[in-house]
């Protein structure tokens, strides 16, 4: 989303309002701000009515300004409260490109903790972008299914390796999954299996909503009698910071149908898994 200074100008009329002064937060809101009459720009925030942004992303920032001066917040536009943002990446105009600007915050981040002008460095802005487009991208691909011609007993694919970032503090975190379904009238490919757990896991994830959102992908587009998911995993956030305790296994399932019901069935994924 690309709005141009006309837009902007369009926006800022509706959440402001003709007596009142506006202090923009810096950067985004500073700029917008200018866009106001000389005699609604505040220099201070004590000194305003109101606090503008240009945005409201996570809300930190504007829950950060609520608590320290107690005065409205207001912004151009709001991913929170509007649907239609969600997800949306929005570019100003003063902004190169989204790339760009994320290229100019990643090398903010290691100027905080390194020389940014080392030459193993100076080029490390852009790789991490291009290696996080790569890795929150799978590929796509269609669940292909079968008639499963009268094949009524458990299917089980195990071990199947995965990568997947910790979004509390993205570190990496990895290890295998096992799998299993019950078939009533369709197969799957054997590898939409593995594509599916992959599928899941390249984004900023909790190991316990990848084994939920397998299960119930596969329950959904397979209308199996079960499906059972187990993940066990180590976890970099753990092992490297923190507690500090590498090798130590985290292991989730999530059980649907007859192997939620019937014990023996459960019992019988739980021996070939083992």
């Amino acid at each position: 989303m690309k709005p141009t200074f006309a837009e902007l100008r369009a926006q800022l009329a509706e959440v402001t309002t003709s007596g009142h002064k506006y202090y923009g937060v810096p950067r985004g809101g500073a700029i917008i701000a200018q866009m106001l009459p000389p005699e609604m720009i505040a220099e201070t925030p004590e000194e305003a009515d109101c606090i503008l942004d240009d945005l409201i992303d996570s809300g930190r920032t504007r829950d950060e300004y609520r608590e320290k001066y107690a005065k409205p917040f207001v912004a151009l536009y709001d991913k929170i409260n509007d649907p239609k943002l969600r997800g949306k990446w929005i570019q100003f105009p003063w902004e190169e490109s989204a790339e760009r600007d994320v290229e100019s915050h990643m090398t903010r981040v290691i100027q905080a903790f390194d020389d940014i002008n080392r030459e193993g460095l100076q080029e490390t802005p852009k790789r991490y972008l291009k290696f996080l487009k790569e890795f929150l991208s799978p590929p796509e691909w269609n669940l292909t299914t079968f008639d499963s011609e009268g094949y009524g007993q458990m299917i089980v694919q195990k071990d199947i390796q995965f990568y997947s970032l910790c979004e509390h503090h993205l570190a990496p975190f990895f290890g295998v999954g096992h799998i299993a379904y019950i078939p009533n009238k369709r197969i799957v490919g054997l590898s939409k299996l593995a594509r599916t757990l992959e599928t899941f896991s390249r984004r900023f994830q909790n190991q316990e909503r990848i084994t939920n959102q397998v299960a119930d992908y596969l329950m959904q587009e397979l209308e199996p009698l079960g499906v059972a998911v187990v993940i066990e995993a180590e976890h970099l956030c753990m092992a490297m910071r923190g507690v500090k305790k590498p090798n130590a296994k985290t292991r989730t399932s999530k059980l649907t149908g007859i192997f939620l019901t019937q014990a023996e069935v459960r019992n019988e994924f739980l021996a070939l898994t083992k």
